[in-house]
């Protein structure tokens, strides 16, 4: 006997043993109590701290309503009725064919439309104080706002006030700061906490030369981007002895929560996430102009603390001892100013070291660009066409990752050297105006600026993703796209779309300016390096005797490069193999290094 036939008159017997039984006309099965109950025994959501709310906020992602709710999974789904059911009808409504052939209308069931609260608010919101918020904030922005940026785990748009116009003071009634909000303090102790353990080395160094106190009398102003790592940096420098007064050097890289627990630990921290430019001048100027106190060294990240000093406060150079830069935007400037004769005391350049080269401009960004343009795009790499412009360490760093994801990635380079070197790690190497209509994704690494002007930015396709993972915001023309004929439309934090009139949009990614710490985080264990690099030479700088460095740009000893690197190792469980005494001679070394030349890249 079939399949079929058996079925048959199963559902035969089925509907016999239905009509034996009296059943009202047209009544639904009614819901089992095993699932009512499973439906009231649901836990309610239990409430958390605000803090874990901010981070659960920027943790979750948007419910995707194709996937399969897993809250079905708790309860056992109905048995099928007896009753068949007709089509859906026109009007919406459904019918049942009850056991005797009649149809009955079932009743019908009103949609409504779920609105939260807190989300309806976001989208009637509308910014009525411009204040001194730059023209970059004043555009329309929609609730997606709420999407806070992974660079700060705190939602920027819960208070439009200016911190400028707020009077907040920590703890210990101190008030010498100026942050977005001191209540963040505990959330951003636990960021720093993290961060102390995956940078092994500066947490070694702080333990080695806290006794020593070599920063002490230090007097450290700093402009540099102010996250959980950089924190780490701070208090090991006030563990050695240091006074630090601090701004940042972005105005979207700020970690609010993490100048909060700064604030609250005693330090003079004047940023916050969003500043306006006006914001970010201000916030260096309250670092280096106060009353009884001046600073003696400068760390600087880009060149604008170093900029700003020397415009409007140049007398303050005759105590300053020395400025260590690691950005190469700040570094081709201290080289400008040392070419004039303009350059008044000794410069480290932090950025060329081979820590700082090998380690955070290659690795920090090979990581770090993927994790950008995920969070703000959620782009499929594969398949996706990408030109990379400059193919330095940053641009070798992201070539590769988006490479080892299936992208087709192209390089542009004025330099033959690093052309060639594209050129056989298999990059194919073009002019920017060959490929620009049919890339998907362009990013900035150069330095340099108008590499992405007008004439590109019209001719690139719709849904072209622009960004940049150079230091500076000048390297896409932005400014050119503040014309009345395009549309800026905000999408989500740091993301816009700008739409030209005839329809076509590009994905303008923090307003040109740095990606990564714009936009997500980087790996804590690489800026370790760069941060122990920059902790040395400010040692270094700070206490080398009258004459031993002139008023130039520096490089920083080997000896010291290897010492960083050394102190890294043992996370890894590493173990380095030593020279014997006839190695060391036939080589012409010194068994404890350093192992290579000075003039070593």
């Amino acid at each position: 006997m079939s399949v079929q036939v058996v079925a048959a008159k199963m559902a035969e017997v089925e509907l016999k043993d239905i009509n034996s039984k009296s059943l009202p006309a047209a009544m639904p099965v009614p819901q089992k109590q095993e699932e009512k109950s499973a439906i009231k025994s649901q836990p309610a959501v239990p409430s958390t701290s605000p803090a874990v709310s901010a981070a659960v906020k920027v943790a979750a992602a948007p419910e995707d309503p194709t996937l399969p709710n897993p809250s079905l999974n708790l309860m056992k789904m109905p048995q099928a009725s007896v009753l068949k059911r007709t089509e859906q009808q026109h009007n919406g409504g459904e019918a049942f064919i009850n056991p005797d052939g009649t149809v009955t209308e079932a009743p019908k069931t009103v949609k409504k439309q779920i609105q939260f609260a807190d989300q309806k608010q976001e989208f009637n919101k509308r910014t009525t104080k411009i204040g001194r918020r730059s023209l970059s904030r004043s555009i329309s922005q929609s609730s997606t706002d709420s999407y806070s940026s992974a660079a700060s785990y705190t939602d920027s748009s819960d208070d439009e006030t200016s911190p400028r116009d707020k009077q907040q003071k920590n703890s210990k009634g101190n008030s010498d700061f100026c942050i977005k909000n001191i209540k963040q303090a505990d959330f951003g102790r636990r960021e720093i906490e993290i961060a102390e353990q995956e940078m092994p080395a500066l947490m070694a160094l702080r333990k080695r030369a806290q006794g020593e106190k070599p920063l002490a009398g230090a007097k450290i102003v700093g402009c540099t981007h102010i996250t959980a790592q950089t924190a780490v940096l701070m208090e090991t420098l006030a563990a050695l002895g240091a006074q630090c007064r601090w701004a940042a050097c972005n105005i979207y890289s700020t970690q609010n929560e993490v100048a909060a627990a700064l604030a609250e630990g005693g330090f003079a921290v004047f940023a916050w996430k969003g500043e306006s430019e006006d914001d970010f001048w201000w916030c260096i100027d309250r670092c280096v102009n106060v009353e009884g106190w001046q600073p003696n060294m400068i760390l600087d990240d880009g060149g604008d603390l170093t900029h700003w000093i020397y415009k409007k406060y140049p007398n303050m150079f005759k105590k300053i001892k020395g400025i260590v830069e690691e950005s190469v935007t700040g570094v081709h400037r201290l080289y400008q100013l040392s070419k004039a004769g303009k350059l008044c005391v000794p410069a480290m350049n932090v950025n060329d070291s081979v820590t700082k080269q090998k380690f955070d401009n290659l690795y920090c960004c090979r990581e770090s660009i993927l994790d950008g343009l995920k969070r703000t795009t959620d782009v499929m790499f594969g398949g996706k066409q990408v030109v990379v412009c400059g193919y330095g360490e940053v641009g070798k760093g992201c070539s590769a990752a988006l490479k080892a994801m299936g992208s087709i990635v192209y390089v542009t380079e004025i330099d033959p050297i690093c052309a060639l070197q594209a050129c056989m790690d298999g990059f194919r190497l073009v002019k920017l105006n060959e490929v620009i209509r049919q890339v998907d994704i362009v990013i900035t690494c150069t330095g340099n600026k108008n590499v992405v002007v007008r004439e590109y930015l019209d001719r690139m396709k719709n849904g072209c993703i622009v960004c940049n993972m150079g230091h500076s915001n000048t390297e896409i023309d932005v400014a050119s796209l503040r014309t009345p004929e395009l549309t800026w439309e905000r999408v989500r934090s740091q993301v816009d779309h700008v739409i030209w009139p005839d329809g076509k949009r590009i994905v303008l990614l923090a307003e040109g300016r740095l990606l990564n710490l714009s936009c997500s985080t980087v790996p804590t264990f690489v800026l370790s390096i760069t941060a122990t690099t920059q902790a040395l030479a400010l040692i270094e700088l700070y206490n080398a005797p009258e004459g031993r460095y002139k008023q130039d740009v520096y490089l920083l000893p080997k000896k010291m490069d290897e010492y960083v690197a050394s102190l890294h190792l043992p996370t890894f469980d590493a173990h380095l193999t030593e020279l014997t005494d006839e190695q060391a001679k036939y080589l012409g070394l010194n068994k404890n290094g350093p192992f290579k030349p000075n003039y070593y890249r």
